[in-house]
């Protein structure tokens, strides 16, 4: 009773007990900053359920519409804690509600001025705006050709505020804002952005039509990472950074032992050779002493990326990314195919995070290292 009482008093501690009973409760509760009187009569055995809410007139006024929400919280709620709780997020609800509905729409001159701007940058810029002007969606190309879209959310009080922008890209965009700049100025300070992302998009493009891309299946352009296959159900992981696209980008080899190995040794020893006046792709071939298989190229040969045990690539948008070690072998599959193959069989054993087991294809060990949780 207790742990109660000191539970309400930090939930509310503007509603306050009457009586030594403690079946009358009266005092405020607050919402959005704001204070709401209130008195809460509750029964001999202290069954909410059974409870009387009375409210202020502004109180009342506000929840209007929500009696029937308010009656089925009081009705289900265990203590008085638990329902002043669910009390208050029907309050900051109806208090958010009230204010959407008594939002003034812009001065005319909003959108008048904001038609002006629009013309001055072009209308072929104008990709979307909807009915309240609120939503503003425009175009621009990089130096290579490329599309690009820009968001804008105005506010009611533009320009005064600065709208918020949203943009595809694989670093922030900040965008400097007077009372006195316009969606002109956003658009430039966007093409000045493209223009310092155009490298990087180079070499992404450049990974995206000579290689095959294991994932991300459909880039976007805020994509910084590319799983690439090498051949041997083999791939790399690399993540490049935006800012200086041709530098050595963080790698990770996945595959069979007796195929990584070897590269991630390549790797190593020719790290000298590796040239930022070079393309990233370039490099790597250079560094790893191979050339990438085209994607056309793998389909028709008997390099097979789909799981050996259910037979498909995509599993709950996750990809197989455990090979079988033996260089006879080197099926691979889904974690959770495998997680759930190697439990099943009597010879399988596990150590710590490790389950130790038999290829499902070639009966040679396999292993499966587990993270924190089950796959």
């Amino acid at each position: 009773m207790e742990e109660t009482e000191a539970s309400l008093l930090h939930q509310c501690p503007l509603l306050l007990p009457q009586n030594r009973a403690k079946t009358v409760y009266e005092g405020f509760i607050t919402a959005q900053g704001k204070d709401f009187h209130l008195r809460i009569v509750l029964p001999e055995d202290l069954q909410v359920k059974n409870a009387r809410l009375l409210c202020s007139w502004q109180l009342k006024t506000i929840l209007n519409g929500y009696h029937q929400i308010v009656q089925q919280r009081m009705k289900h709620s265990p203590d008085l804690v638990s329902f002043m709780m669910e009390l208050k997020m029907v309050l900051e609800v109806a208090l958010k509600n009230k204010q959407d509905i008594h939002t003034l729409p812009p001065p005319p001159q909003f959108y008048s001025s904001l038609i002006e701007e629009i013309g001055i940058l072009g209308w072929d810029k104008l990709v979307y705006v909807d009915s309240c002007f609120s939503t503003i969606k425009l175009k621009a190309e990089d130096a290579s050709g490329r599309e690009h879209l820009i968001t804008l959310k105005l506010k009611a009080k533009y320009p005064a505020e600065q709208p918020d922008c949203l943009v595809d890209f694989p670093v922030s965009f900040s965008v400097s804002w007077t009372p006195q700049s316009s969606i002109i100025n956003i658009h430039s300070q966007f093409l000045a952005a493209l223009e310092s992302l155009k490298a990087f998009w180079d070499v992404m493009d450049e990974i995206d039509e000579k290689t095959w891309v294991l994932e991300p299946e459909k880039p976007t352009r805020s994509a910084t990472a590319r799983r690439i296959a090498v051949g041997n159900n083999a791939s790399i992981n690399i993540d490049v950074d935006p800012r200086h696209p041709t530098m050595l980008p963080e790698c990770c080899f996945l595959g069979a032992d007796h195929v990584v190995k070897p590269l991630g040794i390549k790797l190593s020893r020719n790290i000298h050779l590796w040239d930022p006046e070079n393309t990233l792709l370039q490099n790597l071939k250079d560094v790893l002493e191979i050339d990438f298989p085209a994607r056309a190229t793998l389909e028709k040969s008997d390099f097979s990326m789909d799981c050996g045990i259910c037979y498909a690539y995509h599993l709950e948008g996750a990809i197989p990314d455990q090979v079988c070690d033996n260089s006879q072998c080197g099926q691979p599959f889904h974690q959770i195919c495998l997680y759930e193959w190697l439990r099943g069989l009597q010879t399988s054993r596990q150590s710590f995070n490790i389950l130790f087991g038999e290829c499902p294809y070639c009966s040679k060990p396999i292993t499966l290292k587990m993270s924190g949780r089950k796959p």
